[in-house]
């Protein structure tokens, strides 16, 4: 079993920034991938930033160049670093780990742009 747990969501201003953090625990393995999702409002959740172990990212189009994933593998740890924040990524932000035979979610962080 792995356990997954976000923070670092809250209520900032458009243009502003955000860090998320994901703690991974109980893997007893090696994680390979780590993943982003967010779920708007009447939306479906959708796949915003992805890093393999060795480093490899991608990203939706609609986040690239204004957010950051990056992870500690030593800690079992990704991050979302966000900036340029507009109203349209108000969602609530959940961390993802595929595995061979399971996937794994975090309950997941708001995160509000409002002014």
């Amino acid at each position: 079993q792995v356990q997954l747990v976000e923070s670092g969501g809250g209520l900032v201003q458009p243009g502003g920034s955000l860090r998320l953090s994901c703690a991974a625990s109980g893997s007893g393995f090696s994680i390979n991938l780590m993943n982003w999702y967010r779920q708007a409002p009447g939306k479906e959740r959708e796949l915003v930033a992805t890093i393999s172990r060795g480093g490899s990212t991608n990203y939706a189009e609609s986040v690239k160049g204004r957010f950051t994933i990056s992870r500690d593998n030593a800690k079992n740890t990704v991050y979302l670093q966000m900036n340029s924040l507009k109203p349209e990524d108000t969602a609530v932000y959940y961390c993802n780990v595929p595995t061979w035979n399971m996937e794994y979610w975090g309950k997941g962080t708001l995160v509000t742009v409002s002014s």
